[in-house]
């Protein structure tokens, strides 16, 4: 039997047709004469009834059917008795009367809980699951908490945000949903993330297809060319004592497709880095890599602007304006203290280091007069804060460097906390006035290094503002900015030596390269970062075309021309040969699709993830090879010591 529908295709208006279907049992209910089994594939869900007055022989084969056995059935399309309807599934007002039925693949007793929709209505919430403290739960539990998981399962009380029904659900381990990777895909939310994936992925292709661009495939066993990360290793039979690299990035060679003459090229590239790993890193991840040729900043922000109107139009029926707002580097970090501001709120940092200077507080005069700052960020709502509330927030500024943080409220236009009696009360006015601060909010201030205090009071806001992020989210649920005029260099005081803020094929501004040899620091390169709400999706640089900037630049970073010839050989060979002026652009893909769905982790929107220790749980990579492997390649294991 061929399958004729899908499970979620049949309505009143088939009533009568002679329809076969396939799928997974869901769920079966026994009323003794009639029982009910609700069929489901990735489409959605049809109910089935087996009649054993009618057909008392497939009535009795339905009697052994377990939940996900696979089967085929064929049968009628009825009406839903009136009063039996579900009116929030699509097949809510049909059933299939079957007729005949076969069993395709038994199923054992599922090692994780997949199932989270609702038995009243059929709800999978999708708008409400989330993962709890590292739990998996399809609805949301009643007061938004879990209880402490001491167990692989755990039964929980969830309410259906569209029904009101209360019922049970259990808690996997996001460890054993990983081992059963191919179960967890199963649900609704995960099968609806990866086709999700694939439209947005469908609709990048469409566009930059439409707009002249050549999609190139680029090698993934490469040379070893070091770019901030650690590289994946891949012994080499045929050159015994060699490797190739897993690329961090197809950087070089979309580079060497612009001198080769493509114009214009993009690739969605699997990329590789060992490095420390978190939520919204994996060891290996996708990429939108793309490359302009004759452009500027602005040409390559423009198409990708429309590209990501394009996306949020078409598959989210979201509409943006374009241009995107654009902040300076410097202006980023001091109004936000984040090179990645999100922009959803105000709460901008403000510098009072000249109001308060003259105080009679000293750690203010002592910061002044050490040339630091005094900055301080303002809530815009009345709030109040405890004691040990404040307490915390001032431990979480001293994670990033804070000596200590200062709390005032603001009551009747004047300061209130434990060191305002050390400011007049023009002073008091002067800060309230110069922050802009309104009846019942709060102060926070933090004294010292100006680097330091633009970085804990980035933190802060971005730590206060939590609640005000989920109140804004219905009026601007996606905001973006282009974070421009990043510097070339940073300095590494560990090292002792210039390192490249983004990688060493940026070029610098050209009315700054004559500070090059002589104030370096101050040079800006021709960066840009894309940033949606707080988080940067993608970024990409104006490179360098000229062979001899190249080599000026490898020189300032303390790359030796052997060592620039070992790594880079071959692009800086191309360079010689007519390269032109340059530039692109590179989009973390699990990291966007994250974001637009509202996930708090890739993991949930890539078919097969890792672990944060880099381990495919469901394989059990990586794993050991044979001795017989190994002496092939010529290799011998030294096993590191616990």
């Amino acid at each position: 039997m061929k399958r004729t529908h899908y499970c979620n295709q049949l309505n009143e208006n088939d009533v009568g047709k002679e329809i076969i279907l396939t799928g997974w049992v869901k769920s079966r209910r026994d009323h003794g004469p009639i029982i009910f089994i609700d069929l489901s594939d990735r489409f959605g869900v049809t109910q089935l009834v087996f009649n054993s007055k009618e057909n008392p022989q497939i009535h009795q084969q339905a009697e052994s059917l377990k939940p996900y056995y696979v089967i085929v059935v064929k049968g009628q399309v009825i009406a839903r008795l009136k009063g039996y309807e579900n009116p929030n599934l699509p097949t809510g007002k049909i059933e299939i009367n079957v007729t005949e039925l076969e069993v395709l693949a038994k199923s054992d007793p599922l090692p994780v809980d997949i199932d989270s929709s609702c038995p009243k209505c059929g709800s999978i919430n999708l708008s409400e699951s989330k993962t709890y403290g590292g739990h998996s739960v399809g609805a949301r539990p009643e007061g938004g908490t879990l209880p402490p998981v001491n167990m692989t399962h755990e039964y929980i009380s969830v309410k259906c945000e569209k029904c009101g029904n209360t019922f049970n659900t259990t808690l996997s381990s996001s460890e054993l949903l990983l081992k059963y990777r191919y179960l967890d895909l199963r649900r609704p939310e995960m099968m609806n993330n990866l086709i999700f994936r694939h439209k947005i992925v469908y609709k990048i292709r469409e566009y930059l297809s439409r707009q002249g661009f050549t999609e190139v495939e680029t090698p993934i066993l490469t040379k070893s060319t070091p770019e901030g990360a650690r590289d994946y290793l891949v012994p080499s039979r045929v050159f015994p004592g060699e490797f190739y690299a897993l690329p961090q990035s197809p950087q070089l060679f979309k580079q060497i497709l612009m001198i080769a003459g493509l114009d214009k090229y993009f690739q969605i590239a699997r990329c590789f880095r060992d490095e420390d790993l978190r939520a919204d890193r994996q060891p290996e991840f996708t990429q939108l890599d793309i490359e302009m040729s004759f452009v500027d900043e602005n040409d390559v922000m423009a198409t990708m602007e429309e590209m990501i109107k394009e996306l949020l139009r078409d598959v989210l029926s979201v509409e943006i304006k374009t241009p995107f707002p654009r902040l300076t580097y410097d202006d980023a970090m001091k109004y936000y203290g984040s090179d990645k501001p999100d922009l959803r709120f105000g709460m901008k940092l403000f510098d009072i280091t000249g109001i308060v200077s003259g105080s009679d507080f000293k750690v203010f005069q002592e910061t002044a007069k050490k040339g630091g700052v005094i900055k301080g960020v303002v809530t815009p709502t009345s709030k109040d804060f405890s004691r040990s509330e404040i307490d915390k927030l001032t431990a979480l500024v001293k994670e990033f460097g804070a000596q200590g943080l200062v709390s005032y409220k603001v009551q009747n236009n004047t300061l209130t906390g434990a060191v305002a009696k050390y400011l007049s009360a023009d002073v008091q006015k002067s800060i309230i006035s110069a922050m802009d601060a309104k009846e019942g909010s709060w102060i926070f201030i933090i004294a010292g290094d100006v680097n330091m205090a633009n970085t804990a009071l980035g933190n802060l806001r971005v730590h206060l503002s939590n609640k005000l992020v989920q109140d804004s989210n219905t009026k601007d649920r996606f905001n973006l900015c282009w974070i421009v005029e990043f510097p070339l260099y940073t300095y590494n005081q560990e090292l002792k030596r210039l390192d490249s803020v983004h990688h060493p094929f940026t070029s610098p501004r050209a009315e700054d390269i004559p500070l090059l040899k002589t104030e370096p620091l101050k040079v800006k390169a021709r960066a840009y970062d894309l940033v949606m709400n707080g988080v940067e999706v993608g970024g990409g640089s104006i490179r360098i075309h000229s062979s001899d900037l190249q080599k000026d630049i490898f020189t300032l970073l303390g790359i030796s021309e052997k060592e620039a010839q070992d790594r880079f050989g071959f692009l800086i060979e191309a360079l010689r040969y007519g390269a032109p002026p340059h530039g692109g652009i590179a989009f973390g893909i699990d990291r966007l699709i994250m974001l637009l769905l509202g996930l708090d982790s890739i993991r949930d929107v890539i078919a097969f993830p890792k672990t944060t220790s880099a381990a495919c749980l469901m394989t059990g990579a990586p794993s050991d090879v044979t001795d017989e492997q190994l002496e092939e390649l010529g290799i011998g294991i030294s096993k590191k010591e616990n």
